[in-house]
């Protein structure tokens, strides 16, 4: 999804936490259906709960941050703590594949950037 983003409020930093919550929802919404595939405890509820809290709070804090919203450094507040749970999800499997990992990694580089624009 690309997005013209002119707006005077959109600083740099915002810009690059958009891009990573754009980002993060994309790797949490493609391993939530690779976990359901895979089943055992990749498919538990927690877990998937974990990775669709993450990819919900990914867009919900892109959409605030988009239009300006004054409530968008709460919403990154706590995108980024859904961000730092799927990530340690992800990093809990037994198993964890290349897709875990990729996920993890882009969690944690968005919980990073979403605390950095929740002050």
């Amino acid at each position: 999804m690309s997005h013209h983003l002119t707006a005077e409020h959109i600083t740099d930093e915002m810009h690059d936490c958009i891009t990573r919550c754009s980002e993060c929802h994309d790797v949490c919404s493609e391993t939530a259906i690779n976990c359901l595939s895979k089943g055992a405890e990749h498919a538990a509820v927690a877990h998937i709960r974990a990775l669709l809290d993450c990819a919900q709070a990914c867009d919900a804090s892109r959409d605030f941050m988009l239009r300006g919203s004054d409530l968008h450094a709460s919403f990154c507040a706590a995108c980024a703590e859904a961000c730092e749970r799927c990530a340690e999800s992800c990093e809990g499997m037994a198993d964890s594949d290349e897709q875990m990992k990729r996920c993890a990694e882009q969690c944690r580089r968005c919980a990073e950037s979403c605390r950095e624009m929740a002050g």
